[in-house]
């Protein structure tokens, strides 16, 4: 059997708002590539997946597969029996980033990534036997619903996710401009599933997007990447001249959220930034051999560069992030990142199924593989607690002396909106009825003191209001201010 290369890639999983698998499902250029990356390929696209020294391990599945077939006490799909196999055999990898798509779904997934851009934007992948978010997409109907990073998807309109295929699962997820998914979400550190409404939109394809911040007379560009696809790289370079075409003295460069894409793209934004004297990435493959990929820029930038990163940065993000602190000696501001250190090609089959192989380690500048780990950054700084408040679920309204993790969230929000309730243990005392009344109030709405669908909708409304506008982003304030401590 053979099958044809069609990505590499470093991205989370998969994008349930952006059209299919992450890779696109565009054939993966051997341009620029390397030798190390072409090991085990023919002609640049086709893979050798058999030989002939495996007959004997295969003669035992077609008599399983026969004994089955033909002796088992029900009719059975023989279909479905080598589906089964095939999946079985990519599940005893205990890799989540390794995943198989019958045709039927392989089909389904192209022709909704050449016909529309709909969903919910946000990545995912499986972990520990659930469908788990890597990131939202800036913007996305994920993120203004207020999904998180590493958020379990328990149920999908009330349908438990238990045993579904990723890909089962995501299509599931998926639909139409204006239709609305109801997700059970399992969040750490928060005792209750959460239920989440999302009202599913088209996804825009832009992923750099850039502004001048001025502050104490310096100009500092600001230049967020969301993700990694094929017109990246190009966007960024394009973007990064105007930023430097208006006298920039600073440069932030944002991967926060950004769940990874295409290999390449990063390797060739990593080049404007990194000089030849260290290796941007490193590529490793089964058997140890490494590949290490280096800029052909001999002079750094003439202004000070900060990273950002968060728990939603990933892959391809990481890498980038790695690299201006390793290779670069740039500060790197947030959180620690999500931590996934492969590289998966994605193989077509002969028959329209495709399989995506995790085939390649990649490893930081100085070797390091941060696979589970992620990248620490060197300025550690989070977000004010309203970032991580969770959405808001009524069964009844919320009042007095009542208690739970529903009562502990809108403490956190109104705190957030500067109406202190003077606690945040999740019980509903006179003072958190006195910050609800204040808050109801100032936004016009009946005074009850109670927290009804109403007023929690409205509360959620201006959390988000309050996070869009950028004020009381501590990370990117910290961000500045590390640029010229120096």
């Amino acid at each position: 059997m053979k099958g044809k290369v069609v990505a590499l890639l470093v991205a989370g999983s998969l994008a349930v708002g952006a059209g299919g698998t992450y890779t696109g499902m565009t054939l993966f250029s051997d341009e620029g590539s390397s030798s190390l990356l072409e090991k085990g390929t023919e002609n640049g696209t086709d893979l050798k997946l058999g030989s002939s020294s495996a007959g004997e391990d295969f003669d035992k599945i077609e008599q399983t597969y026969e004994l089955i077939s033909e002796k088992y006490v029900e009719d059975v799909d023989k279909d479905k029996l080598l589906q089964g196999a095939i999946q079985g055999m990519i599940n005893t990898l205990d890799d989540p980033y390794s995943v198989y798509m019958d045709a039927k779904t392989a089909e389904q997934f192209n022709d909704t990534l050449e016909s529309s851009f709909e969903g919910i934007g946000a990545e995912v992948t499986m972990m520990d036997g659930y469908v788990t978010v890597v990131a939202p997409f800036e913007d996305s109907p994920a993120e203004k619903a207020g999904l998180k990073p590493r958020d379990q998807i328990i149920t999908i309109d009330g349908k438990s996710t238990k045993g579904l295929d990723l890909y089962d699962a995501v299509l599931k997820i998926r639909g139409k401009k204006g239709t609305t998914v109801k997700l059970e979400i399992k969040r750490a550190g928060v005792n209750d599933k959460l239920t989440i409404d999302v009202k599913r939109d088209e996804i825009p394809i832009e992923t750099v997007y850039s502004d001048l911040i001025e502050k104490d007379g310096k100009k500092i560009g600001h230049l967020k990447i969301t993700s990694f696809s094929e017109d990246t790289a190009s966007d960024v370079e394009k973007q990064l001249k105007e930023l430097e075409d208006k006298g920039i003295d600073g440069l932030i460069l944002d991967v926060r959220g950004n769940p990874g894409g295409f290999l390449n793209a990063v390797q060739d934004i990593g080049k404007l930034f990194i000089t030849k004297d260290e290796p941007i990435v490193q590529i490793e493959s089964r058997d140890g051999d490494k590949q290490r990929f280096f800029s052909d820029t001999s002079k750094k930038k003439d202004y000070p560069i900060v990273g950002l990163i968060d728990s939603g940065s990933a892959s391809a993000s990481e890498i980038l992030a790695a690299a201006l602190k390793e290779a670069g000696g740039y500060e790197v501001v947030g959180e620690k990142s999500f931590g996934k250190g492969t590289v998966q090609q994605a193989v077509e089959m002969d028959d329209g199924s495709s399989i995506k192989l995790t085939m390649f380690k990649w490893l930081t500048p100085d070797g390091n593989w941060i696979h589970k780990k992620g990248v620490e950054p060197t300025v550690k700084q989070q977000q004010p607690g309203f970032y991580r408040a969770s959405p808001i679920t009524i069964e009844k309204p919320l009042s007095y002396d009542m208690t739970g993790e529903q009562v502990k969230n809108v403490q956190t929000i109104l705190k957030g909106l500067g109406f202190n309730p003077g606690r945040d243990d999740g019980y509903y005392d006179n003072k958190t009825e006195t910050a609800v009344k204040a808050f109801q109030n100032a936004n016009k709405v009946k005074a009850t003191g109670k927290v009804d669908e109403k007023t929690a909708s409205l509360m959620e409304q201006k959390l988000l209001e309050k996070i869009d506008s950028g004020k009381n982003d501590q990370q990117l304030q910290t961000a500045i201010e590390v640029l010229f401590e120096k």
